[in-house]
């Protein structure tokens, strides 16, 4: 009965911990690695037309962050013919349901900053569902971070897939 009490003051401390934790990165400037962070407070806003983005093709991760709600995360990319691509995989599963919000939320208000090199770039997210852009950019996929992506995946809602595009102010 001791060992259970143990148990439970230990998940009890976790719990704490993990909230705690989450309330210091969502003040942050940025996402804090894999956990979502608040809205950027830095950065340099880009004018003008949007880059060819190749200079990201050998790039991991980058930092973006949707206007509403204003929450920053850090996300793997693509590059295809110089245009700039964000995937999101599990959304068929309870779990990503629940852990992934930020693509419903994209869907519903695709605008967003993209930060690079502490650069802040203006940029819709819109999805991409179906098209001749799906099967190279699951490829890229695949390539770029041993996904194991398929067409089908994004076909059926598992995989999305979001291009960003520029956007007015």
């Amino acid at each position: 009965m001791a060992f259970v009490r143990f148990l439970a003051g230990v998940a009890v401390v976790a719990a704490i911990l993990v909230g705690i934790g989450t309330l210091i990165a969502r003040s942050a400037d940025g996402p804090l690695g894999p956990v979502a962070g608040g809205p950027f407070t830095s950065g340099e806003r880009h004018a003008g037309p949007l880059p060819d983005w190749s200079f990201l093709a050998d790039r991991d991760t980058v930092a973006f962050q949707l206007l509403e709600p204003a929450r920053s995360r850090t996300t793997w990319i693509m590059v295809h013919d110089g245009r700039l691509f964000i995937p999101c995989g599990y959304m068929n599963s309870t779990l990503g349901r629940l852990w992934k919000q930020w693509p419903l939320e994209a869907e519903q208000d695709g605008r967003a900053l993209l930060r690079v090199d502490g650069t802040l770039y203006p940029v819709r997210l819109d999805r991409i569902e179906s098209g001749p852009e799906v099967a190279p950019l699951v490829a890229e996929l695949n390539r770029k971070y041993g996904a194991g992506a398929t067409v089908d995946a994004v076909e059926s809602g598992a995989l999305w897939l979001f291009e960003l595009q520029p956007r007015d102010a």
